[in-house]
């Protein structure tokens, strides 16, 4: 998937994915992962997410990574927010209090930015992208957060030849293939939500349930 997909899709208003509410399973789950409120929390594919904003709110800093630069403007001209812009070797860095927004590609950051985050937040990242991408991503970026890492990853499952993501269809089988050998993984909640998404019933889907994992980086 290349990058340019994402790009048209932001320049053509076909941001189905963005919510205008927080992620219900976010309220109802965080609390679960017994944060300090000055944590630094990693926000991969972050969009112009209002999780970004809910999670700032309780203290955390958040740091979100967005490849599309339409995306980050949006985000921070929404919320009334003038950020602080500079160069980084990761990409452009905006700060405005405890939000910051890297544009620039989630595979391209380091495990020195990394080392700080205490948590990760997942609720766009792993369902967007295809199957050998889910692996690089799970491998090269999730590898590089140090041990004792808490996360909170949020997926939807549907059968998959009933519709062609984004966003894909993750199991709970999936994910705990990827992550197991390096990350505790423990199923928070299951939720069917076919009912409040039309768009793929129209599509055909017969089935589509939303789940909250948390995570703990092994030692």
């Amino acid at each position: 998937m290349e990058p340019e997909f994402w790009h048209r899709r932001w320049r053509e208003g076909r941001t189905g994915f963005h919510q205008d509410r927080p992620t219900p399973l976010l309220l109802a789950h965080w609390s679960a992962l017994a944060l300090a409120p000055d944590t630094r929390v990693l926000v991969p594919l972050a969009g112009k997410s209002l999780d970004m904003v809910w999670l700032a709110a309780q203290g955390h800093r958040v740091l979100g990574v967005e490849l599309s630069p339409l995306a980050v403007e949006q985000f921070f001209a929404e919320h009334e927010l003038t950020p602080q812009v500079s160069a980084s070797a990761c990409g452009r860095r905006h700060v405005a209090g405890n939000i910051e927004l890297i544009c620039g590609d989630v595979f391209g950051l380091d495990a020195d930015l990394l080392a700080d985050c205490s948590a990760v937040y997942d609720r766009a990242a792993l369902i967007a992208l295809p199957p050998e991408l889910r692996r690089r991503y799970v491998d090269e970026v999730h590898a590089q957060l140090p041990a004792g890492c808490r996360g909170l990853l949020i997926t939807l499952d549907y059968p998959p030849h009933e519709k062609q993501g984004p966003p894909f269809a993750v199991s709970e089988a999936e994910v705990r293939e990827r992550y197991g050998r390096d990350w505790v993984v423990e199923l928070l909640e299951r939720r069917d939500i076919l009912a409040e998404q039309p768009g793929f019933a129209a599509e055909g889907v017969s089935a589509l349930e939303t789940a909250a994992y948390r995570l703990l980086r092994k030692a």
